[in-house]
């Protein structure tokens, strides 16, 4: 049994390796290894769908397929168009390798590097500097456009156009910290009640009996958490492809 609710987001060197000092490593940790088995399910599944020379798919193909059609028709061509359909595979490359951390993060003693601001910061910033470069490339000077309203009046335009950088530049944050705190939570209030049905397990007697409560709840928080993997995954997905249309469209 873990001591507290927070002591399962340690950082764990699983692997220490050290390169010119020990200033410079490159160990593998517990978060490393777990992004590396989330890529590698994310290649099995993805690629293994695709492998099979079948004339009509198994269930395994068509669940894929589904995913894809979904993002492909419900998410990137709804929200972006046709000029969206361009960055059609990193948004699905985005959604699976999110959920497929969250839902591995799911399971008992493994780890969720999804509840690290570090590593949900980074995921964020870099979508958010690369579509920031994408704009300036595609668009120039007028991608300043999109800092400023139509039909303001000139003697705003300063003051809105502060406004709207300032929640243009939040995007990025705002990507990271919904993210890691979903799920951070979201696996803390699962370890206090985890804690709080083993308390009285020890204690015996009439709270023997009554443990039943905690692990119904328990179970039924469980289940939630396991489809708020899938939705922020989702959620964050949505979001970028809403900040690809406004750099697209400078809207």
């Amino acid at each position: 049994m873990l001591s507290n609710p927070i002591e399962q987001f340690n950082i764990v060197t699983l692997f220490p390796f050290s390169l010119f000092g020990p200033k410079y490593t490159i160990s593998l940790t517990n978060s490393s290894f777990y992004m590396l088995l989330t890529c590698f399910c994310l290649l099995l599944i993805a690629g293994g769908a695709i492998s099979f020379k079948k004339v009509f798919p198994d269930r395994w193909q068509v669940f894929v397929e589904s995913i894809y059609d979904f993002l492909f028709i419900n998410l990137v061509t709804e929200i972006n168009g046709k000029k969206g359909r361009l960055f059609f595979p990193l948004v699905f490359t985005l959604f699976l390798f999110i959920a497929l951390g969250n839902l591995i993060g799911m399971v008992p003693f493994s780890f969720t590097f999804t509840s690290h601001i570090i590593i949900t910061l980074g995921l964020s910033l870099s979508f958010f500097i690369g579509l920031t470069i994408y704009g300036i490339y595609t668009h120039g000077i007028r991608f300043l456009l999109l800092f400023i309203p139509k039909g303001v009046p000139i003697i705003l335009l300063p003051l809105l156009f502060v406004i709207e950088s300032i929640s243009y530049i939040s995007r990025g944050f705002s990507l990271a910290i919904r993210l890691f705190a979903n799920m951070m939570a979201g696996h803390a209030l699962v370890k206090i009640l985890a804690g709080f049905a083993y308390i009285m397990l020890q204690i015996g007697g009439i709270f023997y009996m009554l443990e039943i409560v905690p692990i119904i709840i328990i179970t039924a928080i469980y289940v939630l958490e396991l489809g708020v993997a899938v939705l922020q995954a989702y959620v964050f997905s949505v979001l970028i492809c809403i900040y690809l249309n406004d750099v697209i469209y400078l809207h």
